[in-house]
């Protein structure tokens, strides 16, 4: 057997060890959102505070300090789910600096998320005094705005489905096919932006998103019923965000 060049062996070793660091990530993140109450609570909150941002038009500063403290909870509740579970493991019976531990690492989500509410405040304190007509207004002249929302609902959408059904790893596998669902969700925003040449556009767009779901079934990636699945919630939820507020 011939031995692989030293330019080979980097490149055959490193691309599969960084997917599967990247699926050992995002399955800890889906763990923590199935088995911590907490942690669901904290990502449907985030979600709305970044459609809302979106909507309103927040600054860059605005937007890079939503993001941090949103971050900062979301760590921190993931530290702790991390503490109690070495806690449980190295102790059975009760102790009292374990206790100490356990409390600490929660004061430290409190914190952060105290630190959350208060930059939603002083973010949103004036814009949300506005009328509500005026917010439709603002994402009916920003479709790219309300693309970035549609593609966030779906891919938060396509977490939780497999976080609920826990098949395949978030990455690669499972039910539904995050790939197609994406793939579908921009041909469906493409054609509501679109106004030249919509049909020619759409079409091209369509085709793009069908290779794209023939490419995961082709792989073994997904089955049919997956794909299928991930272009429906595409389709469904770009075409009611678009038909609602558009």
């Amino acid at each position: 057997m011939t031995a692989p060049t030293d330019g080979e062996t980097p490149r055959a070793r490193r691309t599969p060890r960084i997917l599967q660091s990247l699926n050992w990530a995002f399955e800890g993140v889906i763990h923590v959102l199935r088995t911590q109450r907490n942690m669901r609570i904290h990502f449907a909150v985030a979600t709305a505070v970044l459609i809302l941002a979106f909507s309103y038009g927040v600054t860059k500063l605005e937007l890079m300090a939503l993001l941090v403290a949103i971050s900062f909870v979301l760590i921190a509740e993931m530290v702790n789910t991390a503490i109690e579970a070495t806690i449980d493991i190295a102790t059975t019976s009760f102790d009292p600096l374990a206790k100490v531990a356990k409390d600490i690492a929660a004061g430290a989500v409190l914190i952060a998320a105290v630190n959350a509410i208060v930059v939603g405040y002083l973010v949103f304190a004036d814009r949300l005094t506005e009328p509500s007509s005026r917010l439709v207004t603002r994402v009916r002249e920003a479709p790219s705005s309300l693309t970035l929302i549609a593609l966030i609902l779906i891919i938060l959408i396509v977490i939780a489905s497999k976080a609920l059904t826990r098949r395949g790893t978030p990455l690669s596998g499972g039910l539904p096919s995050g790939h197609a669902a994406l793939a579908f969700g921009g041909w469906v925003a493409i054609t509501f932006i679109v106004d030249d040449q919509r049909v020619l556009v759409s079409f091209v767009a369509l085709i793009m998103a069908l290779l794209v779901a023939q490419t995961r079934v082709e792989s073994g990636i997904h089955t049919t019923t997956e794909v299928l699945l991930g272009a429906v919630i595409g389709t469904l939820v770009t075409m009611i965000l678009f038909q609602v507020l558009a």
